[in-house]
């Protein structure tokens, strides 16, 4: 029987520690909060997006920074592996759109009481309220962890300390430290999966307005395209959010201070120019003697007409009969290709996950394995690796945990 500490009571860390214990090792698990899988709590907007019902093809796809490095952690528990898992713990599924899954009770309160089942069932022993200052080794292996000035000894560490995204919950980049601390390289750490800011102020008017079925693209300042997606969003005080925001995001941690770059909305990305042109024309015959303002209650949210008035440059009081074929060709465009400036990307207050982390070099994709410190395993959002929205980092939280807990039960058997 090996002696496992592992730091991180999160998705990644909760997963690894059930592994290792349900495996016949003694499991210690150290979580900073006064309880597990703070975080979890608060993903999905509070209904918890488990996973994406998707083969590791899609997941991969899904994963803009070094997915291939999770081709074998996510072949070895795919997203149908946590499905089941979940439902022998009692949390019954469903699909979405976008296939989405999340628990049928739309609780993630009842995803947390799973996986804390989970680990008390495999003994696991908890210590809440309980920050590791730091990593111990000797002669490049891990022996333990110190923790409220109090060492523990290890046969293997695992560190699931997260990032730096909602550091309300205790992400609040330990791991990092830790990693640095014994020689590991961790790369850039910025804000991912983020709302954006925005130039134009009349983001602020439609604030709440959410947009379903639109289609988005980011395009640098020379015009290249960076980025294109189909969902929903959402406008807020500041600029945008919402699932496709924020898997945009993903591409736009790089600006830099004074640079934007352009966000193209798509309010009716079903129909074409031409077909959108044939189906206002049809709304301005209904409404032929109306003003302008009144004519588009039927193309277009309530909320969002006056902007997109203000922005075509037509007169509202202008009669419906009187627009020419040019200013409805105006309105066309604006309704296809609706344009907004995005000045940055939100912080790690509202990122959803941190972009970088523990250099993916120095990890053995395998087993979660430190290359550098032998029986030192990183898993979850610590590592440099992320996905678009969607249940995709849950995922990965969960596959990376399970093969870190797993290897440490097959080094323990002698591989067999």
């Amino acid at each position: 029987m090996s002696r496992i500490i592992v730091v991180g009571g999160g998705a990644s860390g909760l997963m690894a520690a059930g592994t290792a214990a349900k495996g016949g090792n003694e499991v210690q698990l150290f979580e900073k909060n006064d309880r597990l899988g703070k975080k979890l709590y608060i993903t999905g907007k509070g209904r918890c997006n488990i996973t994406n019902d998707s083969d590791v093809e899609n997941f991969i796809a899904n994963i803009p920074h070094n997915p291939y490095f999770l081709y074998s952690a996510l072949y070895g528990f795919t997203s149908a592996d946590t499905v089941s898992f979940f439902e022998a713990l009692g949390v019954k599924t469903k699909v979405e759109r976008g296939n989405r899954v999340f628990p049928v009770s739309d609780k993630a309160a009842d995803v947390v009481a799973a996986l804390e089942r989970f680990v008390k069932d495999a003994k696991v022993k908890i210590h809440l309220n309980s920050p590791v200052e730091n990593i111990l080794t000797e002669n490049g292996k891990a022996v333990g962890i110190v923790s409220k000035g109090k060492e523990y000894s290890a046969d293997a560490v695992i560190i699931s300390t997260g990032g730096l995204s909602y550091p309300g919950t205790g992400s609040t980049g330990d791991g990092y430290r830790f990693a640095k601390k014994i020689g590991h390289t961790v790369t850039d750490l910025k804000p991912s999966l983020a709302p954006l800011k925005t130039e134009e102020k009349w983001c602020a008017d439609l604030m709440g307005l959410s947009l379903k079925n639109v289609a988005v693209t980011i395009k640098d300042e020379k015009g290249k395209k960076l980025y294109t997606d189909f969902g929903e969003m959402l406008f807020t005080h500041f600029g945008v959010s919402g699932p496709v925001i924020l898997s945009a995001s993903a591409h736009m941690p790089d600006m830099k201070s004074g640079k934007t770059e352009k966000l193209a909305i798509d309010l009716k990305p079903a129909l074409d120019e031409k077909t959108l042109d044939s189906r206002i024309m049809r709304d301005f015959e209904k409404f032929i003697n109306k003003n302008f303002a009144n004519s588009l209650d039927e193309l277009l949210p309530k909320k969002l007409i006056p902007v997109i008035i203000k922005l075509s440059g037509i007169d509202e009081f202008k009669k419906v009969h009187d627009i020419t074929k040019e200013e409805r060709k105006r309105l066309v465009s604006l309704i296809k290709e609706l344009p907004l400036t995005i000045t940055g990307v939100t912080g790690f207050n509202e990122a959803v996950i941190t972009r970088g982390g523990i250099d993916v070099d120095e990890i053995n994709p395998s087993t979660m394995e430190s290359k550098l410190i032998e029986n030192l395993y990183f898993t979850g959002e610590v590592l440099d690796c992320d996905a678009y929205t969607g249940g995709f980092n849950l995922q990965i939280a969960f596959s990376t945990g399970y093969a870190a807990g797993k290897n440490i039960c097959e080094k323990q058997h002698g591989g067999e």
